[in-house]
Formats: C-alpha cells, structure tokens, sequence
C-alpha cells in the first residue's frame, strides 16, 4: 500500500488519523506539526500521499501544499481540516491540493478521499461547496477572497483570541509583519474592531 505522511498540529488528531490509515494497510512514514518540518521529511521519505491541516505551526496548510508543488512534488496532496467552507476549499484547490475533506465528519470520507487520488482522480465533494456559497453573503464572500493566504490565517489565529505575539510566534514573522496583515485584513474586510472581526469570523466559519 502507499506511504503517507501526517501534518497535523493535534497529537489526538495525528493518532486517530494514523490508526484508520494503518487499518486500511497504508504505511504512515512519518508525523509531524511544523510545516518546514514538514518539508524535510517530504524530501526524506518522498510519500505517496500526504495529510495536510490548515491550521499548523509555522508554514500554514495552503502556504506547504504551494511550497511541495513548485518543489515538484508528485504526489497525492490530501487536505484534512477542521475547517469546511468553500473558502478553504477554492484556496487548496488553487494551490494544487487533490483533495479536501473535514475532521467534522468524523474522517468517515478519508478512505474514499485517498483511494480517489490514488487512483488519479481529485476529492473535493460538490455539496459541501454548494452549501457554503449559498449562504447570503455574497458581498462579504467577495471581500474573503481578496485576502491573501497570509491575512486569512491571522484572520483565523485573531479570532480565536491568540495575541500579537503568539501568532508572529507561531508564523514565524515578526510582530510588525502580522500587524501589518491584520490592517491590510481590516481594511479589505471594512472591519471596524475586534468585535466585528469575531461576528464576522462566525458568520464565515473562518475561525
């Protein structure tokens, strides 16, 4: 069977994931929850598939499946987060990802997900993002789309309450760099406050 890499920040995450894969005879080759990490080990072990969250340390999901593609990566590229709108969906698609599927339902899709991109075929279920552009915000969706990566992670990190500092800390930027993305964020978000940066974070399932 394929040898597959985990990128996952959630050691409870990693676990569960490790143990439907090694049910289903996959070889997992490696674990870790640092995009640069993550990296090294591509260039180490060379996967067949890798499992990538949005939300890890250092390099971000989207910003490591772009890095593995013009490192000419040619593998199976399979993005497993917790997030589950048509934002992240259009994004890992662009980057060059083959898949997308959402911790939320339980991984019950990840081994169809895997055996759809072994097979040379894309995942990147229909409904989910019909579901999403549905919803009445389209001025709002509009205003999403104008961030760049880098903004819709602060974006996300700020709304769960993280400071300044840890999100530098955790991008691996410098203070002024994320403050300099949050304004730009703001701006393009016509977002006044923190306040209204959470309502709308809800609003968008961005958090």
């Amino acid at each position: 069977m394929a040898s597959i890499l985990i990128v996952d920040d959630h050691p409870v995450a990693r676990l569960a994931i490790r143990m439907l894969l090694e049910k289903e005879n996959y070889t997992v080759v490696g674990e870790v929850d640092d995009g640069f990490e993550a990296l090294q080990q591509v260039k180490q072990f060379n996967p067949d598939l890798i499992l990538v969250d949005i939300d890890i340390l250092s390099l971000n999901g989207i910003d490591l499946v772009l890095r593995l593609r013009h490192q000419e990566y040619k593998g199976g590229i399979l993005v497993l987060t917790g997030k589950d709108n048509a934002h992240y969906i259009t994004r890992c698609k662009q980057a060059g990802a083959d898949g997308f599927i959402s911790k939320r339902n339980n991984l019950s899709e990840l081994k169809n997900a895997l055996r759809s991109i072994e097979s040379g075929y894309s995942f990147f279920p229909l409904q989910r993002a019909e579901f999403s552009d549905s919803k009445p915000f389209s001025d709002e969706t509009d205003r999403i789309n104008q961030l760049s990566t880098k903004e819709l992670q602060v974006l996300s990190c700020l709304s769960k309450g993280m400071k300044i500092l840890d999100i530098a800390e955790q991008m691996k930027i410098s203070h002024k760099t994320v403050s300099t993305y949050k304004s730009r964020m703001m701006y393009k978000l016509q977002l006044n406050n923190m306040v209204d940066l959470y309502h709308f974070s809800q609003r968008h399932n961005l958090d």
